[in-house]
Parts: C-alpha cells; structure tokens; sequence
C-alpha cells in the first residue's frame, strides 16, 4: 500500500484542518483504522473504516483553501474541499470530489484533544476522470 502524502504532527493537525484530513487518509493508507478513527467524532469506529476501505489499495488526497470557519455553541465549524482518487485492488479506480466537515472547540479550559479538528460529516460524489 503506497502512502501518497507526509503524516502531518498532532500539533499540525490541531491547526490546520486540512492537515486532520491528510492524517486521516495517511493512516487510511497505513491501513492503521484505529488512527483514522481517532480522527473521527466518534461517528465511525475503526471496523467500519476498515469495511469501507477493504478493497482499496492506495487512496490519493487532494485538498483545497477551508471555507471560512462558523462558530456554534463552543465549537467551531469548517468545511474543506477534497477530491480523492482510490485505485482497487482488482486495478480499477474511482474518483470522487466533494468536502468534509471538520469541528473543534474553543471554550475556556477545552483539552488540546478537544481542540484539535476532528471530522464531524463527509459528502464525497463520484467525479469525472
């Protein structure tokens, strides 16, 4: 399995939301489900991921600028715009373009694990060549 990107620190990734979603397809390609799943909310455990990604044998990342960031209740919200190509086992590959969205709190006395960006949603559709 060919990792495509560099593994962002864990104090990159608290800063940087796209970096949370670099690590995420890193661990992804490091078929290491526990880490992609401690970048999830809590929504996914590491067998669905580990599901959802049987049959593939590298993904690729690309991501762009975050929209900017909306705050709600103590936390704030970003959505940031991705495409990602996953290249199967049996050679075929599929191509899919959309967003994911990313939360962090920011109240007074938060830990550094509950400031850090964690992915709340993802829309992803597949996408033309």
């Amino acid at each position: 399995v060919a990792i495509v990107m560099p593994v962002p620190d864990a104090a990159a990734a608290a800063g940087d939301p796209r970096d949370a979603v670099r690590a995420y397809y890193a661990a992804v390609n490091a078929r290491d489900f526990g880490a992609a799943q401690a970048l999830w909310d809590g929504t996914r455990t590491a067998a669905q991921l580990a599901a959802d990604y049987a049959d593939a044998a590298s993904v690729e990342l690309t991501v762009g600028a975050p929209r900017p960031p909306e705050g709600a209740a103590g936390s704030v919200y970003v959505e940031v715009p991705v495409t990602v190509t996953t290249r199967r086992r049996d050679g075929s590959v599929q191509r899919q373009a959309g967003r994911y969205t990313l939360r962090r709190a920011q109240v007074d006395g938060a830990s550094a694990a509950q400031r850090a960006w964690h992915i709340t949603a993802v829309d992803l559709r597949d996408a033309a060549g």
